[in-house]
């Protein structure tokens, strides 16, 4: 967990399908509500798919990016705890050029995978509130990061990158992703250029407090 950074530079070393299968039956020990266990993973292999995957990972970033530079957080809810409309022109973003190499080269990495998750799966119980909906994820993103850790463990390395998201209807059209099923994120793996050994995190006391959310920081005793 110390060192599953972000991957996002690959050799060109292949991660063999026995590795692969191996990273997949890690992963899928990972908790989810009521152990639905909704995920669905596409190992996309196909060039001219993942060239129009790469396609539509740029149209995401470019507007991802174009927040960044506003100073926004990029489609992050407001004051009133929800996202009402853009911070920036999409238009714009999408039409201006962000070279980025992991962006502009996505459909080279050793292995791509699209995980799309069964929405009737999901144990939504923050359904109804007033605020942006959070709780669905849990019952999909630990997968995808035990996928991280799962290629880590085995001297590989990879990032999860919910871009792609922004264009479902092209990506479940591209893949054949029928309903009831949402497209959670791609997964990028392969063994990295250099492999980071230390990360940089906020400590525990930095985000840690007793009995209420203004409490004293939890601290061990000297």
């Amino acid at each position: 967990m110390r060192t599953t950074a972000a991957v996002r530079e690959f050799t060109d070393d292949a991660l063999p399908d026995a590795e692969l299968h191996a990273i997949l039956d890690d992963a899928r020990f990972a908790p989810s509500g009521g152990n639905r266990q909704g995920w669905h993973v596409i190992v996309v292999r196909d060039a001219a798919t993942r060239r129009r995957l790469r396609e539509l990972y740029q149209i995401s970033w470019r507007e991802y990016v174009a927040h960044v530079a506003e100073g926004k957080v990029p489609f992050a809810p407001g004051p009133d705890r929800r996202w009402t409309e853009p911070a920036v022109d999409l238009e714009a973003a999408r039409a201006t050029e962000r070279p980025n190499p992991f962006a502009d080269h996505l459909d080279e990495v050793p292995v791509m995978l699209v995980v799309a998750v069964d929405l009737t799966a999901l144990a939504v119980l923050d359904n109804g509130l007033d605020r942006q909906s959070i709780v669905g994820g849990g019952s999909i993103y630990p997968f995808c990061h035990n996928l991280l850790l799962a290629a880590r463990s085995r001297g590989y390395g990879g990032v999860l990158t919910t871009a792609i998201c922004r264009e479902e209807d092209a990506v479940r059209d591209l893949l054949g992703i029928p309903d009831p099923f949402a497209v959670a994120g791609l997964v990028a793996l392969g063994r990295p250029v250099r492999q980071v050994t230390r990360l940089r995190r906020d400590p525990v006391d930095a985000f840690t407090t007793v009995d209420r959310f203004d409490g004293a920081p939890f601290t061990l005793s000297d």
